[in-house]
């Protein structure tokens, strides 16, 4: 049976790297929202294409528009073991629509997991956070360098112009207004769960290990879901 995992949390949470640490080792695919429509615009799918265009200015994308380009994603051969959702889904709407394409594959459970973290901690982390000037990866500093330099392509790390406390803590109020409702339908759920993400990176891993195979056991044992 397939495991399927949406890794929620807001900026600064660590849920990027936590979905991809927990989807290597499992060996399913990470999908964030840029990989769906990086992938889409490689397929030269007329939804992705639109989605980037409306990006590109400055406007939001509507969500009839994500879960065609979702749906399409997830129905490619490589997530029949299961996948990590990584910014998917946003809204309601797309959260149900996720609901009938896991229908649709005849795969599941659907976990869903919110990686909680106090807002004073997540003003720290985002305020410490510094970003690729050449490759525009969110980076840490190259082993031994005597500079802030990317450990990854060598390029200079700078401060993301968003990271500085009031624009952090405005982007916080608008992730939990966004999210409250989308937490709200999935909290009654058996396969929903919450892991501390205050933690260590390491304790963190183990905890989310732990809750997703729980979980996971829980969906496989009612049989269906969502529930």
């Amino acid at each position: 049976m397939g495991l399927n995992v949406i890794m929620m949390g807001p900026p600064g949470a660590g849920k990027g790297t936590q979905a991809e640490r927990f989807a290597r080792a499992r060996g399913l695919p990470k999908i964030s929202t840029g990989d769906i429509l990086r992938d889409g615009i490689k397929r030269e799918l007329a939804a992705a294409v639109e989605a980037k265009a409306r990006m590109d200015r400055g406007e939001l994308v509507e969500d009839a528009t994500m879960i065609e380009i979702v749906r399409n994603r997830l129905l490619q051969p490589d997530t029949t073991p299961g996948f990590v959702l990584d910014g998917f889904p946003r809204t309601v709407p797309q959260a149900k629509a996720l609901d009938e394409i896991i229908d649709e594959r005849g795969k599941g459970p659907l976990v869903v997991v919110d990686v909680v973290v106090p807002e004073s901690e997540l003003i720290r982390r985002l305020a410490g956070r510094r970003i690729c000037s050449t490759c525009g990866t969110n980076a840490e500093p190259a082993d031994g360098a005597s500079r802030a330099v990317c450990g990854k392509c060598g390029g200079e790390l700078v401060q993301r112009t968003d990271d500085n406390d009031n624009v952090v803590s405005e982007r916080l109020k608008v992730y939990t207004r966004q999210t409250q409702p989308l937490v709200d339908y999935y909290r009654e759920r058996a396969t929903f769960r919450v892991v501390n993400g205050a933690q260590a990176p390491e304790r963190v891993a183990h905890e989310l290990d732990t809750v997703i195979g729980d979980a996971a056991a829980v969906g496989a044992a009612m049989g269906t879901e969502p529930t």
